[in-house]
């Protein structure tokens, strides 16, 4: 060690407290490692010690004289390391302890170099931190790191309690009554309202694969290969296929494809101050629709007062059904008929009065962008369950966030085409055509190898659902095959479905169709009424009470294929006589199959 680098760190070192202190006065600090040297002359103390050398090798050939100088130099060496060392450490040790925040202002500072993550720099008397200040010394730790954020928290379903009656409740055997083998309600095992209340789920349920779904806006339309309209937006066959590779972020036609948003200037347009009201509905909507003034408006019963506050109760009616309301004096000022508040559609974008009621069917999402759930009743049916029992039976008991119920007769989709075809539900030459399309894209015949799917034909009259992604896009592209195709929901119904669950896990509940006619009573169409005089309110047909059945539960497999080949047995061993019967049940005014639609 030389007497250049007094108090100083030799080469490699971070640099002494003096050398921090050179930078920082010049304001910045130079790429070198070394100390600066020293252009000052050399001090007389210097030249004295220079002096001394010669003198000292002069006397050091004498043992006696040379180990008493060796000594005293050695001696005075081990001192001056000790009291040199001992200062720079304190320094150094004070220096590591101080540490800057990540908002502290470096202006006039050149970055140094970091070790164990601790910046050794003089601190100037006030460093700005955030909103507070700092004075010189007082040590300064780094922020805590932020935490991770929190998993999103879904609804994931859940178990009755023990004890509870509808945990064990099975269905009890079919009637034995020979004269009556049409469709008829069975029991359901409710909750009472308190329950269903306390269960109520309180966050969304999880959406499989899609998680952001939007909505394609368009103004200038080009026809493409077939089918369409210009409220659906005229989707291609490409777009088609890709509206059915689910990604976690999608954008898909559906309806309301111009104007400023769904029910304003888009076709089937609807009064902006009903428009604010259908925004700002959340929770649960139930709705329902009727055109041309084809049906009664029936009012819903057993309504809790809870639900009767708190569910939004709409029924949609085009200018026709208005004008027999108003005659009626059916809509008070408050544009309310019993609980139903009344929605006049104006600008309908289908002549067919059934396409026009596949709008607000399929796209209630559209149409109440703030609700959570939905109950959709065909326009002939009549509500007797209050709205909450039934989502807590059909959607939140089973974990499911889409429910509807097979067909009581018809399992098997071609089944169901040719089915509407002898009725003359439709076009024959267009039915025919989107089976052909669907079977080259591989749809097969209905069969217990699809299980556990129990059924490819729904009674789509009503739907159960939970406003989620992947529910919307089912709807929607539900919708688009109706568009495209003919407005038999039906026959479209589980070519979607099963595109759809071929990408994800999501699922549909299909349950019994008895079960749905346990909540809700089918009616007479209006003109069936009138034909036999009669104008006062149907009188409502409770269903059952709840039974336990106390014999051993089927299996489900067991009872599907006992379902299943009943039916067909009855479809084709019995043909000629169900036709008869259809004939005899269109003259007989008054049956159920003939307000069906």
């Amino acid at each position: 060690m030389t007497t250049g680098s007094l108090g100083l760190r030799s080469s490699g070192s971070y640099g002494s407290l003096q050398q921090q202190q050179f930078q920082f006065q010049n304001g910045s600090v130079p790429n070198q490692t070394t100390p600066p040297v020293n252009s000052r002359k050399p001090s007389k103390m210097l030249k004295e010690k220079e002096r001394l050398f010669p003198w000292i090798f002069k006397f050091a050939p004498r043992k006696k004289v040379g180990m008493l100088l060796l000594c005293a130099v050695s001696a005075a060496v081990f001192m001056w390391v000790l009291y040199v060392g001992k200062g720079e450490d304190s320094a150094e040790s004070t220096m590591k302890n101080i540490q800057f925040n990540s908002t502290l202002d470096y202006s006039g500072f050149s970055p140094l170099s970091v070790e164990n993550e601790t910046v050794k720099v003089k601190i100037p008397s006030k460093a700005i931190i955030g909103q507070g200040t700092a004075t010189s010394g007082q040590l300064l730790s780094p922020p805590p790191p932020s935490p991770p954020p929190s998993p999103p928290v879904y609804f994931t379903g859940y178990t009755l309690p023990p004890g509870n009656p509808c945990e064990g409740f099975t269905l009890p055997p079919p009637p034995a009554d020979p004269k009556r083998t049409g469709p008829r309600p069975c029991p359901v095992c409710y909750l009472p309202m308190e329950q269903v209340l306390s269960l109520k789920p309180t966050a969304p349920s999880f959406s499989p694969v899609l998680k952001n779904l939007t909505y394609i806006h368009e103004e200038n339309l080009t026809k493409t290969e077939f089918g369409g309209s210009e409220f659906g937006g005229y989707p291609s066959l490409a777009q088609r296929n890709d509206s059915y590779d689910i990604r976690e972020s999608m954008s898909v036609h559906c309806g309301f494809v111009r104007g400023v948003k769904p029910g304003l200037g888009t076709g089937f347009d609807i009064d902006e101050s009903d428009l604010h009201d259908m925004e700002t509905c959340q929770g649960v909507v139930v709705a329902s629709a009727i055109f041309g003034a084809f049906d009664l408006i029936r009012q819903p019963k057993n309504i809790s007062d809870y639900s009767k506050e708190n569910v939004c109760f709409y029924m949609f009616v085009d200018e026709e059904t208005e004008a027999f309301l108003r005659n009626s004096s059916a809509v008070d000022v408050n544009k309310k008929n019993g609980l139903w508040r009344i929605v006049v559609v104006r600008n309908l974008p289908y002549t067919d009065p059934r396409r026009n009621g596949k709008v607000p069917k399929l796209l209630l999402h559209r149409l109440f962008p703030s609700a959570r759930y939905s109950l959709w009743i065909d326009g002939k049916l009549e509500l007797v369950v209050d709205p909450y029992q039934v989502l807590e039976r059909f959607l939140w008991r089973k974990n499911a966030t889409f429910a509807i119920s097979r067909h009581y007769r018809r399992f098997d989709v071609f089944v169901e085409a040719e089915a509407n075809k002898a009725a003359g539900k439709y076009d024959n030459a267009s039915i025919d055509f989107q089976i052909d399309f669907y079977k080259k894209e591989g749809l097969t015949p209905y069969s217990s190898a699809k299980l556990p799917i129990t059924s490819d034909v729904p009674e789509g009259c009503v739907i159960i659902r939970e406003h989620i992604p992947i529910s919307n896009l089912f709807t929607c592209l539900w919708f688009n095959e109706v568009d495209r195709f003919t407005s038999r929901d039906q026959i479209s119904f589980s070519s979607v479905r099963d595109k759809i669950n071929s990408k994800t896990n999501w699922t549909i509940n299909m349950f019994l169709d008895c079960e749905r006619r346990n909540y809700v009573v089918q009616g007479y169409h209006r003109d069936a009424l009138e034909s036999r005089g009669i104008h006062p309110p149907i009188a409502v047909v409770h269903p059952p009470p709840p039974m336990i059945d106390e014999e051993p539960k089927k299996t489900v497999p067991e009872f599907l294929a006992e379902n299943i080949n009943s039916s067909l047995k009855k479809i084709t061993a019995k043909r000629g006589r169900d036709r008869k019967s259809k004939r005899h049940r269109k003259v007989a005014v008054g049956s159920k199959d003939i307000a069906s639609t």
